[in-house]
């Protein structure tokens, strides 16, 4: 099957995924959990609450369950996903599924220790012609989301976000007093790299960041430079497809 769609907008669309997944066995957006294993380590304990969204029929729930991360809820918002994943994962126990929309998480607040997204917030952004100015809808969903992912970590919790988006434009996203966390960045890969913010819930901004919120909020018009193409290696790869 071809699960590439004739429209990016698509990748939004749990008819889209729910088909897809009747299929597919597994496939990992940036890689899988062995590549930046080294960085997770150094924000999550073996012992944490971990809830991870959006998390496909990726592998890297297993693999962290493999390596010792045995409390693990993932949710994802197509029903035929949750079902395959939690039949093939029907020996870990500790490892929960859930059909779940990450904009309206049903957990109580201050759940878990960690919550862990790769390349779901990327989904959302698909549509979007540059990332120097996303859209009012986009930018809203991304708040809706990161409002509850802030509502359901502990203090001193940490959302992990594994992206393929520069800290220039990622950190628009997420340098806001409002949502109460420190913002640290990392790197993996070779050639191209691949990145994880680590925001720590209860901690303040560093001035930097405090400084590119300030900015965003009262400097909107300036020019974009040209930004170069990024190329891929897979032969299906949604982030491909966004314009630049």
């Amino acid at each position: 099957m071809d699960y590439v769609p004739d429209d990016n907008s698509r990748y939004k669309d749990v008819d889209y995924w729910d088909e897809r997944y009747k299929t597919e066995q597994s496939y990992d957006w940036l890689g899988c959990f062995s590549k930046f294993k080294h960085l997770l380590e150094k924000h999550v304990q073996k012992e944490d609450s971990i809830l991870i969204l959006g998390c496909g029929n990726s592998s890297m729930s297993g693999d962290m369950y493999s390596a010792g991360y045995h409390s693990i809820t993932n949710i994802d918002y197509s029903s035929v996903c949750i079902s395959a994943m939690s039949a093939r994962n029907s020996d870990c126990p500790g490892m929960t599924w859930h059909q779940m929309d990450m904009r309206e998480l049903s957990f109580p607040d201050a759940s878990f220790d960690v919550v862990l997204e790769k390349a779901t917030l990327d989904a959302i952004l698909v549509e979007e012609k540059t990332p120097w100015e996303v859209s009012p809808h986009t930018a809203g969903l991304i708040h809706q989301a990161l409002t509850e992912i802030r509502r359901c970590l502990k203090p001193g919790g940490r959302f992990v976000s594994v992206t393929f988006a520069y800290p220039f434009f990622r950190k628009r996203l997420y340098a806001r007093t409002e949502y109460n966390w420190s913002i640290k960045e990392y790197s993996y890969g070779t050639g191209f790299l691949y990145y994880v913010y680590v925001m720590t819930k209860g901690e303040e901004l560093s001035p930097q960041d405090a400084a590119l919120e300030k900015k965003l909020l009262e400097d909107t018009k300036s020019p974009p430079p040209t930004i170069a193409q990024i190329p891929f290696d897979n032969d299906e790869d949604f982030l491909s497809n966004i314009e630049f």
